[in-house]
């Protein structure tokens, strides 16, 4: 298996690299709205002094951090794989010994995702130059108990859409069912706004939801705002999440390729 990994990931990587153009407009992409919000939200605070508690270093800190964040636990397989179904060029997959979206298009994801992560680092040395954030609270052990939390994250987002990904057995119109998806991410996991910021209601059913383990939990690890407790809490929900996710994801999976068919692919 091993070595199937590791061809499948030689293949990926020198297939990235061979879309430059593709993949500087999806960090662009990925890139625009947080720095957005890092530049309005700070020149609210600068002017006002504070936003509900919020300084403008603690935004700068959020959103420089959110950015790492994103990067790491965000993936593309509706991009990547739903054209597959909807094309008929799944069929060729299908018939290798390994599964399709949990091999070959999990390495696609990792290795597009080191690259663009290659592609953030001098974006985000020239943020850190240009807002000069103060990391005072950022401690080892806050990076070190998000490293494992980000990596659920991943896992948990990448089931989640790999699901919704699959409902292309279903439907052509899986794209607007992910963009419904991403809505749900943008409002629930802090992307927009740090979820303390949000009215309450909001503030009460994300910690039930999985959204807010995609960035919000990270961020609140490394930037050391969590108690003991909440962290623990943090990590029971992405655990939990982490299960449904992988029985929602086979459950879509198994049923979408008993209807799957094609011709000619």
């Amino acid at each position: 298996m091993f070595l199937i990994i590791k061809r499948l990931w030689q293949v990926n990587w020198a297939e990235q690299w061979q879309y430059r153009a593709n993949l500087i407009m999806y960090l662009l992409y990925w890139l625009v709205s947080p720095i957005i919000y890092l530049a309005v939200w700070t020149s609210i605070a600068n002017v006002k002094g504070e936003v509900n508690g919020f300084t403008a270093n603690d935004f700068i800190t959020y959103y420089m951090v959110l950015l790492i964040v994103d990067q790491i636990t965000s993936n593309i397989i509706i991009h990547t794989f739903a054209y597959k179904i909807q094309d008929g060029s799944l069929s060729g997959e299908l018939i290798k010994p390994i599964h399709p979206m949990l091999t070959n298009a999990l390495v696609n994801n990792v290795a597009f995702k080191m690259l663009t992560i290659m592609g953030l680092v001098p974006i985000w040395i020239i943020l850190f130059f240009l807002y000069k954030p103060d990391f005072s609270s950022v401690s080892l052990v806050g990076i070190l108990l998000a490293i494992p939390a980000m990596l659920l994250a991943f896992f948990i987002g990448y089931l989640f859409s790999a699901a919704i990904t699959s409902l292309a057995f279903w439907t052509t119109r899986v794209y607007s069912i992910h963009e419904f998806y991403f809505a749900l991410i943008l409002l629930f996991s802090g992307q927009f706004v740090p979820l303390t910021l949000m009215p309450q209601i909001i503030q009460d059913i994300a910690q039930y939801l999985p959204f807010q383990l995609l960035i919000y939990y990270p961020i609140q690890l490394i930037l050391g705002r969590l108690s003991v407790e909440q962290i623990i809490h943090g990590y029971v929900m992405s655990f939990v999440w982490l299960g449904v996710a992988l029985l929602f994801f086979n459950w879509v999976w198994r049923n979408g390729v008993k209807r799957y068919s094609a011709v000619g692919a």
